[in-house]
């Protein structure tokens, strides 16, 4: 049987995308897919050893967007994915107004974690006292990001993960661990439960982070995830 997650790097960095964004009828972004519904950022790029999904703010003047594209077709990243050259996008970008925030990050994918035996219990609004009293700012993360897992110690959630942004096709992970209970492998107990139950439900579990958490890097590694790109946003 092939497997829905088992897709190509720019197909999937299509589906990540869609699931970070949402978008106007003219495929532009509009909001980023969260119940904040904040603004998404104005230029974004994935870069994938296939080619680029590049998405540009339906706010952003088209003489920009329009130097974004011509820039990006010139790009040599599919060779050198970490060449990106940050100074000329931001460049372009502030003709349209400064830029005040870039995110850059890799982008993985999870393989087949069905049937992995996992400490970890669901959490829902049954149980949701146990967020209580590391977790108590987490409530609606996870009545609305469900499924959410946890690895509860003494009635209290020590590790959490839930779905900070879905789609019909895929959800992308949320990942927090309280500060004393890091490194005990706690992460890795959620976010395999989670990826599972998204699998399960015939969809893709995406996870993604930026370059300097080194500990969310530590997670991917040890679940054997798979990179397949890295996502560059610019507000």
């Amino acid at each position: 049987m092939n497997h829905p997650f088992l897709q190509s790097d720019h197909e999937l960095m299509e589906v990540q995308a869609n699931v970070l964004f949402n978008h106007n009828e003219d495929g532009r972004m509009t909001t980023i897919n969260e119940p904040s519904a904040k603004s998404a950022p104005r230029f974004f790029m994935g870069i994938t050893k296939q080619g680029h999904v590049v998405r540009y703010h339906e706010t952003l003047v088209d003489d920009v967007k329009n130097e974004l594209e011509r820039f990006v077709e010139k790009a040599p990243w599919l060779d050198a994915p970490n060449r990106v050259n940050i100074a000329d996008i931001i460049r372009i970008l502030s003709k349209d107004g400064p830029v005040e925030h870039v995110y850059l990050g890799p982008a993985y994918v999870f393989p087949d974690m069905r049937g992995r035996s996992s400490q970890a219990i669901k959490i829902t609004q049954m149980n949701i006292e146990l967020l209580e009293p590391y977790f108590s700012d987490f409530v609606n993360d996870v009545i609305l990001g469900q499924p959410a897992y946890a690895v509860v110690q003494n009635q209290s959630v020590v590790s959490l993960c839930s779905s900070a942004r879905s789609s019909a096709i895929a959800a992308e992970a949320s990942l927090h661990t309280a500060p004393d209970f890091r490194g005990r492998g706690y992460g890795m107990e959620v976010t395999a439960a989670w990826a599972a139950e998204i699998q399960n439900q015939g969809r893709m579990a995406l996870y993604s982070t930026a370059w300097n958490n080194f500990a969310s890097q530590a997670v991917a590694k040890k679940l054997k995830l798979r990179q397949y790109g890295m996502d560059l946003n610019f507000s």
